[in-house]
């Protein structure tokens, strides 16, 4: 049923899984909500859903452009059950905007393939990372992804290895002028965030544990198929599917560094193994299995969802 609804790419889709982020998003912070909400905090809600939504479509252009999936609607699908599979994502503003900047950077980091003004992409990649790293320090691991992407396709031209660095400048010089007008404490606030933690903390919620272990599954099978298809996949395509594993890891490496343990912070995981997924459900033949795995996953997140919040 969900396989077969989702297995072309049609409007209707897209529309489906944005009503049910709506949706979703409502019921949520309506049972977060301790008082009546003011002006200003309304508005920040909508700025949340509008940049959810936004990250949704970010992800199908990220795969459909790039030819990542095949003509099917699973990665949005599969991007939109991580999010309730984690409730507590869908109130963080600040890990939500950070996501959507390493997101629009990974756009432009995996068309890189196609050679097209590869330093203009460098520059917005870096430039977008960069402004994810001033909300949450831990995303300048994605630099990684930039000079990968640049040693695998334009690392002959020494110019391509400094567009980072002024990257980096301009984030700098913006970021100082912004905050001495408007956010002065953000000088001394910033570096307190700069600080490792491998210390692993219990969940004392067992149903956040319930829902960590049922992303762990999908994440593993994710991973490992994708390292057993990526030989069989065509030659201009590997590069990016090599840019989408390494993403995954380096979302994997900012939840373990960071001094919080809170599994919000895989959201810098959810659409590398929405995309690697993907790629596992259009290999399997049998029907009954593939909707089998979806609709598991679907029910899991949702019963976890709705016990998390209630």
């Amino acid at each position: 049923m969900i396989t077969s609804v989702f297995s072309k790419s049609r409007p209707i889709n897209y529309v489906i899984v944005i009503i049910l982020l709506v949706v979703s998003f409502l019921f949520y912070q309506f049972n977060i909500s301790t008082s009546d909400l003011t002006a200003i905090q309304i508005g920040q809600k909508l700025v949340l859903l509008v940049l959810l939504v936004g990250s949704l479509l970010i992800t199908n252009f990220i795969t459909k452009k790039n030819g990542l999936s095949k003509d099917n609607s699973y990665t949005f699908l599969l991007f939109f059950i991580f999010l309730i599979l984690f409730p507590d994502t869908l109130s963080d503003l600040k890990l939500i905007l950070s996501n959507a900047f390493i997101l629009l950077a990974l756009r432009r980091l995996i068309s890189m393939h196609s050679m097209i003004t590869p330093k203009e992409k460098i520059f917005d990649a870096s430039l977008w990372v960069f402004l994810a790293s001033l909300i949450n320090f831990w995303c300048i691991l994605f630099l990684l992804l930039v000079f990968s992407s640049i040693i695998l396709h334009v690392s002959r031209d020494y110019r391509n290895w400094l567009i980072p660095f002024i990257a980096f400048f301009t984030v700098l010089v913006i970021g100082l002028m912004f905050s001495l007008a408007f956010y002065p404490e953000f000088l001394t606030l910033y570096p307190q965030q700069i600080y490792v933690d491998f210390t692993v903390k219990d969940l004392t919620n067992v149903f956040q544990n319930i829902a960590v272990a049922i992303y762990v599954v999908a994440s593993l099978i994710a991973f490992v198929s994708m390292l057993f298809i990526l030989q069989s996949k065509m030659s201009h395509l590997i590069s990016s599917y090599r840019k989408v594993i390494f993403a995954f890891i380096i979302g994997l490496a900012i939840y373990f560094v960071m001094p919080e343990k809170h599994n919000s912070y895989l959201i810098y995981t959810f659409v590398p193994v929405a995309i690697m997924l993907t790629n596992y459900l259009e290999k399997i033949k049998k029907i009954w299995l593939k909707e089998g795995i979806v609709l598991l996953l679907a029910l899991a997140s949702l019963v976890t969802y709705l016990l998390q919040i209630l």
